[in-house]
């Protein structure tokens, strides 16, 4: 059983560092934006689908890569577990709350319960992954209503319009991190713990896999027939937990490809079509979360009251 032997493999290893690789480097992350925004669709706003807002999205999709830097240290050491989520470790608490705060609090109690998997289940250990993605998600969504007012009011939308290209590009970076299955496990960098398939302990295979080899052997003609039709969101939460599982699924492919050298120069064509999919994965869930964004943006908004503030809050800072 899978989370049995996660189990296990904690109990008997020393920590591991938590993940500092970038899913897919530039090129990938690049490929994963560009094709989404050039595959919105008509009902989707004008401006959204010019060749400026294409280049705009296009080029923010390493953005948060951008602020790795050490010259930031601050900056990395806050949003580096956002890339990531540990979905062996996130899945033991069962259903994960929709509120970060919530599953902070989640991890930190589990960890009560079961000290000897205490260290493990540090916030910044698991990763933030769907939580930077749906917070995100719905700062476009909030931006997009603002949109729709504006322009149904005959006002100025460009302000908001940049806005809305900032948040579809930064959403990206996330989407696509949530393509790559080596940013969805404690098997990120180098199988940790029983390997009786005599996976790679070496830490190279992530690297290698999301950079190297995409930079040597996938362009975006690799990648868009494979995007998927136009699939509309249901809950985005469940919807993009799922896709996050469904990624989380493909972890071993990785280390069989690697184990057979499939990863080294411009691959085989069973390595290529793996990583093409995984990339149109992200661009597909990308695009059908931008038009998600969109349809929802125009749903009402409900009432707020002021009783349900903090005691003690001015209800103007809430």
């Amino acid at each position: 059983m899978k989370f049995l032997r996660a189990f296990a493999v904690l109990l008997v290893l020393p920590l591991a560092a938590v993940p500092s690789s970038f899913a897919w480097g530039s090129k990938g992350h690049s490929m994963i934006n560009h094709l989404a925004a050039e595959s919105l669709p008509e009902s989707v706003p004008a401006f959204l689908r010019t060749p400026a807002a294409i280049d705009e999205i296009t080029y923010l999709g390493p953005e948060p890569d951008r602020w790795r830097s050490p010259a930031e240290p601050e900056l990395v050491a806050a949003q580096a577990p956002d890339h990531f989520i540990d979905m062996e470790l996130a899945d033991l608490l069962g259903t994960l709350p929709r509120e970060r705060y919530q599953y902070i609090a989640a991890l930190y109690a589990y960890g009560l319960t079961h000290p000897k998997l205490a260290s493990e289940m540090q916030p910044d250990r698991v990763g933030f992954q769907p939580y930077i993605t749906e917070e995100v998600w719905e700062r476009l969504k909030s931006a997009m209503r603002d949109y729709r007012q504006l322009s149904a009011a005959h006002q100025d939308t460009a302000p908001v319009e940049a806005a809305i290209l900032f948040y579809t590009g930064w959403l990206g970076h996330y989407v696509g991190d949530g393509s790559q299955p080596l940013h969805t496990t404690i098997e990120y960098n180098g199988w940790t713990g029983p390997n009786p398939n005599g996976y790679t302990t070496d830490h190279q295979i992530h690297w290698q896999f999301e950079s190297q080899f995409v930079d040597a052997a996938i362009s975006e003609s690799d990648v868009q027939p494979l995007m998927t039709a136009l699939h509309p969101i249901g809950d985005e939460w469940t919807d993009y937990l799922a896709y996050l599982h469904h990624t989380n699924s493909l972890v071993e492919q990785v280390y069989q490809l690697d184990k057979v050298h499939d990863f080294d120069g411009t691959g085989t064509a069973e390595s290529r079509h793996f990583t093409a999919e995984r990339l149109a994965a992200g661009a597909s869930m990308l695009r059908d979360l931008i038009v998600a964004a969109w349809v929802k943006s125009a749903e009402p908004v409900p009432e707020w009251h002021h009783a349900e503030t903090k005691p003690g809050t001015s209800a103007a800072t809430k």
